[in-house]
């Protein structure tokens, strides 16, 4: 038998529906709009409190935004303070140029770029240690005390490690997102510059010590000259060209170099002694193109020989060869 409902029972069984239907779409949209703060409070809890990160020497867990930082490595410090995060200690030695900044009494002196002093470093009671170059030896002493990690250059692949230490760094300090930024910047930079050097002819980048003088060439210390910003270099082989050696004033005659970028140690470390302009002042010299066209650049030294690397410096150093090379 078929069933025959009356309209007025269909009319109120369509109402109840839609009045069914409308509750669960209310209790739906209720729901989505808990979900939100509900994600958060996850996200919050979820948010990791330590990271683990792969540095030069292996790898380590260290907190995210550690309380108390410590760095050895001038390199980092200029990192850090693009990022604007604050470091507890420092060698605060005899810190020159730019870096003399640091030394205030808010920042602990907790030894030498080489030597740590160790009693400091465990009166601060750290929660993040970071070395590189001239003081990774010692990151095994350190790690017994704190967290360590060692953020060396990797002279093979200079810019390569710089920008690879920064996002470590961006990793603990929870700034991926700036160092990003910091580095896109820096690489539009670099391509701007390779296009000034590409016009500019040779050149060669020399560093004064002592009275002496010793040349750089590709893949050295110095090579992103070459390397990154693209210049010529006069001599393609600079190290098998000297054996290693300081060079002689003759060697810069023969390269004969359209420019000549100079580094100073003598000034970067504060030593007394000849001026780099001093050192190269004679007539061999004089008679390169480079110096009688007045094209020696002489360099920020402690950019390039004391700091050497974090994402603020080498943007300066890019900077400095760009703006000198344009005229």
């Amino acid at each position: 038998m078929t069933s025959q409902r009356h309209p007025r029972a269909r009319r109120a069984g369509l109402a109840l529906t839609l009045v069914s239907a409308f509750a669960l779409t209310a209790c739906a949209g209720d729901a989505q709009d808990v979900e939100p703060a509900a994600d958060a409070a996850v996200t919050a809890q979820e948010a990791p409190s330590e990271v683990t990160v792969t540095h030069a020497q292996g790898e380590t867990t260290v907190p995210v935004n550690p309380e108390t930082v410590l760095t050895f490595d001038l390199a980092t410090l200029d990192t850090l303070s693009e990022l604007g995060v604050e470091v507890d200690g420092l060698p605060k030695s005899n810190l020159p140029g730019h870096l003399a900044e640091f030394d205030t009494d808010d920042v602990l002196d907790i030894g030498t770029l080489f030597e740590p002093d160790y009693e400091a470093v465990n009166a601060a009671e750290p929660d993040l240690i970071i070395v590189a170059g001239r003081s990774a030896e010692a990151l095994p002493e350190l790690e017994k005390i704190a967290p360590t990690i060692d953020l060396s250059n990797d002279w093979a692949d200079f810019r390569g490690s710089v920008e690879a230490n920064a996002e470590i760094l961006g990793q603990v300090f929870d700034k991926e997102d700036e160092v990003a930024e910091l580095v896109a910047d820096l690489d539009a930079d670099i391509e701007a510059a390779r296009e000034v050097t590409a016009e500019a002819g040779t050149g060669l980048i020399v560093m004064t010590a002592g009275g002496e003088v010793t040349a750089y060439g590709p893949g050295s210390r110095f090579g992103f000259l070459h390397d990154e910003l693209g210049m010529t270099p006069a001599i393609e082989d600079v190290e098998a060209a000297t054996h290693g050696e300081a060079v002689s004033f003759e060697f810069l005659a023969e390269a004969n170099p359209d420019w000549l970028v100079v580094i100073d140690r003598d000034a970067a470390v504060g030593e007394s002694g000849a001026a780099a302009e001093q050192v190269l002042d004679n007539e061999l010299v004089a008679g390169t193109t480079a110096w009688s066209q007045d094209q020696v650049v002489y360099v920020d030294s402690v950019d390039w020989y004391i700091v050497n690397g974090g994402l603020g410096t080498l943007s300066r150093m890019v900077d400095e060869i760009s703006t000198a090379l344009a005229g």
